[in-house]
C-alpha cells in the first residue's frame, strides 16, 4: 500500500510508472459497452436481440437518407411549378381541416351535439321558455302603452312633416314679396340702367373703330423709288 501511494503521487519521481503500465492492458471494447444481461436471458438471446437492433437502426438510417432525397426531389418539383412555401402550408391545413372533418371524433361530437339540439328544443322547459316569450310579446303589442307610443310618434312624424311643409311655403312666398317689394324693384332699374350704358358704350367704340370707305384711298408716293 506504501509503494502504491508512492506511484500515485505527483510529487513522486515514479509518478509515470503507473500510467505507462496501465496502457499496456489491453481493454475489449465490446465487453466494456456491454451492460450486465437482465435476468432470464441467456447469453445468445441477448447476442440476438443486440445483433437485430443493430439490423433495425441500420435500416432506419437507411429509410432517413431515403426520406431526404424525396423530399429534395419534392422541393425541386415544386419551385418548377411556381408553388411557394405558403401554398404548401395552405395545402397542409386544407388536408389537415379534412382529416379533422372525416375523423370518427369529429362525426361522433356532431352527432352528440345534434342529439343535444334535439333534446333541448323538444324539452319541456325549452317548449314553455318558447310560449312564456310569445305570451309576452302578444301582450305587450297589444297593451295600451304601446299603442300610445305607436300613436305618438305616428302624429310625431307627421307634425314634422307638416312643419317643413310650412317652412318652404313661408321661404317661397317671402322671396316674392321680396321681388315685389319698391326697393328690389329699383335695384333691378338700376342694374338695367347701368347694362344699357355699358352696351351702348361697347357700340359707339364698335363704329369708331370701323375701316374707311372704298372712295378714301390712301395717299401714295409719286416719285418714283
Amino acid at each position: 500500500m506504501e509503494s502504491a501511494s508512492q506511484d500515485i503521487n505527483l510529487n513522486s519521481p515514479n509518478k509515470g510508472l503507473l500510467s505507462d503500465a496501465m496502457t499496456d492492458v489491453p481493454v475489449d471494447s465490446a465487453a466494456a459497452g456491454r451492460t450486465a444481461a437482465p435476468e432470464g436471458l441467456t447469453a445468445a438471446e441477448e447476442e440476438e436481440l443486440r445483433a437485430e437492433i443493430a439490423k433495425v437502426e441500420e435500416e432506419i438510417g437507411t429509410l432517413r437518407q431515403v426520406l431526404a432525397a424525396k423530399e429534395r426531389h419534392c422541393g425541386e418539383l415544386k419551385r418548377k411549378l411556381g408553388l411557394t412555401p405558403l401554398d404548401g402550408l395552405k395545402q397542409n391545413l386544407s388536408k389537415s381541416w379534412h382529416d379533422v372533418q372525416v375523423s370518427n371524433a369529429y362525426v361522433r361530437t356532431s352527432e352528440k351535439l345534434g342529439e343535444w339540439n334535439d333534446k333541448v328544443t323538444q324539452s319541456d322547459l325549452y317548449l314553455s321558455a318558447s310560449s312564456t316569450l310569445e305570451d309576452w310579446n302578444e301582450k305587450l303589442t297589444q297593451s295600451e302603452a304601446y299603442k300610445k307610443t305607436q300613436e305618438t310618434l305616428s302624429q310625431a312624424g307627421q307634425k314634422t312633416s307638416a312643419a317643413l311643409s310650412n317652412v318652404g311655403s313661408v321661404i317661397s312666398r317671402k322671396l316674392g314679396d321680396m321681388r315685389n317689394s319698391a326697393t328690389f324693384k329699383s335695384f333691378e332699374d338700376r342694374v338695367g340702367t347701368i347694362k344699357s350704358r355699358v352696351v351702348g358704350s361697347r357700340e359707339n367704340s364698335t363704329d369708331g373703330l370701323q375701316s374707311p370707305s372704298a372712295g378714301d384711298k390712301p395717299p401714295q408716293d409719286s416719285a418714283p423709288f
